[in-house]
């Protein structure tokens, strides 16, 4: 059985041979707690790492410092976003559910300008090369009607869109911050996130002037119903909660602007692309030619004399 002086820690003969190579090397000798340190035990120097973090500090305060709008990083951040959170946003718009802000639940705090941006420019395509197959399509049938690719319109929706997209958002929310006032102004939605909840607004009429093709107007005005319904509710249950607690007569015309603005949009693409070819009855001609007309007159007129 093992003695309590055998258990003791001994002490080595390299480490002996060590010491007597180099007198001063540093040792560090394990005590117990209980045993105080001497005044000649090492201390750690920590001043190199206290520099190290302060450097760190100073680099992420760097990173995290907004840069200048003239700068192509001030303007990256609004494309941060990736595939799923896109849809995810793409999805809440075209399903908009009551007591589910959209702001709140999708956004949150993250607005992108990417997914606004190619559903605008996807939106500009697809109303102009379907306004055009549906004028063909429409017209097909008339022989007095020859196809021309009309390639202006595109250049016209580019600005109908793009404008209603950023001058509507910039009034609305010019308006709401200047009714909220400075003391409620936390409460309210931020320029982007304006922006961003109008160009998912507008995805559900991609699908929408796709099918506007179809040469019915019956069935193009009841899928514009659909679209506007579904977009609009997108719109009023994102805005209602922020001015609700102002007037009723301001609540309730703010909201109301905001839907007929966005119908007109709807309703001119209707209106000017998807123009529906009314079929008139031409006037059959005569039976008789212009000549025997006027032989008959002249032998009536010598019978006469």
């Amino acid at each position: 059985m093992a003695t309590p002086d055998d258990l003791k820690f001994q002490e080595f003969e390299e480490a002996t041979d060590l010491l007597s190579a180099d007198p001063g090397a540093t040792t560090l000798s394990v005590s117990s707690p209980s045993t105080a340190p001497a005044q000649g035990d090492v201390k750690l120097d920590m001043s190199e790492d206290d520099e190290g973090q302060e450097e760190n500090s100073e680099l992420l305060g760097k990173e995290k410092q907004t840069s200048g709008f003239w700068t192509f990083e001030y303007y990256q951040s609004f494309f941060n976003v990736d595939t799923m959170q896109v849809l995810d946003r793409i999805k809440g718009s075209v399903m908009p559910l009551p007591g589910r802000n959209f702001v709140k639940h999708h956004i949150r705090n993250n607005p992108d300008l990417y997914g606004p941006f190619w559903i605008c420019a996807t939106l500009v395509f697809s109303v102009a090369i379907s306004g055009n197959l549906s004028t063909f399509l429409s017209k097909m049938g008339d022989p007095q009607y020859h196809y021309r690719p009309q390639f202006h319109r595109v250049t016209i929706a580019a600005v109908v869109v793009f404008l209603y997209a950023w001058l509507v958002p910039l009034g609305v929310w010019g308006f709401l911050t200047w009714r909220q006032g400075a003391e409620r102004q936390t409460g309210g939605y931020s320029f982007l996130e304006t922006v961003c909840v109008y160009g998912y607004s507008l995805f559900v009429y991609i699908p929408t002037s796709v099918l506007w093709i179809i040469p019915f107007d019956w069935l193009q005005w009841l899928l514009i119903l659909v679209a506007m319904v579904i977009s609009g509710s997108l719109l009023v249950l994102t805005f209602w909660p922020v001015v609700r607690d102002d007037t009723k007569l301001t609540a309730f015309a703010t909201v109301t602007t905001i839907i007929v603005l966005h119908a007109l949009l709807a309703i001119g693409c209707k209106m000017y692309f998807f123009q529906t070819a009314v079929h008139t009855a031409t006037p059959s001609p005569s039976l008789a030619p212009p000549s025997s007309n006027r032989t008959a007159a002249l032998t009536s007129a010598v019978k006469s004399h």
